[in-house]
């Protein structure tokens, strides 16, 4: 009879419950960036529409589109600076007497970062070559919007105003070309 008197004892105490088996959290998951590293080179294309104005002559349109490469930096407070050059092929007339063939940009641009894209300025050295007038240097100025898809791929777009003064001789001509743009970023 002692060893039945003796059972509830070893049982413990009802009133109490046991403890809970203490379970730990997962660490939580680091959330991605809100805005992308915009740091590294890049290559691409681009396709779009130009208007050439020469003096003296009626302006004409053109499908226009090429080859763009450069290199951005991102300063970390918000800011891309970069460099870049586009080389573009075109048929715009000149009046009845020439013909612009292709062009060729080296830019600098300076932007700062909204989400996952980029709205920048952008500017710098334009070179001309025509079919009867020869070629000339002038400058460009412009602005875009440039937008990471993934952390390679950004798509784009860009208008820019070109001024060239004078063919060897010939008219002073300005541009203005409105461009989509895709690169890879590497």
């Amino acid at each position: 009879m002692a060893v039945f008197a003796a059972m509830p004892a070893l049982a413990g105490n009802v009133s109490e419950p046991a403890p809970e088996p203490v379970v730990k959290a997962p660490a939580p998951v680091p959330a991605a960036p809100l805005t992308p590293n915009w740091t590294g080179f890049y290559a691409g294309g681009q396709l779009g529409y130009a208007n050439v104005d020469a003096d003296g002559f009626d302006d004409d349109d053109s499908v226009i589109g090429g080859l763009i490469a450069g290199y951005d930096y991102d300063l970390q407070n918000g800011f891309v600076v970069g460099v870049g050059f586009d080389y573009d092929f075109l048929d715009a007339d000149i009046g009845n007497v020439a013909s612009v063939e292709d062009g060729f940009r080296a830019k600098l641009r300076g932007g700062y970062k909204i989400g996952r894209g980029l709205v920048y300025a952008t500017g710098g050295y334009a070179w001309a070559d025509t079919d009867n007038f020869g070629d000339d240097d002038g400058y460009f100025i412009g602005a875009g919007y440039e937008h990471m898809v993934t952390d390679q791929v950004s798509l784009g777009g860009e208008v820019l105003y070109h001024q060239f003064d004078d063919f060897n001789g010939g008219p002073d001509a300005d541009a203005t070309t409105v461009q989509a743009r895709a690169a890879f970023r590497f």
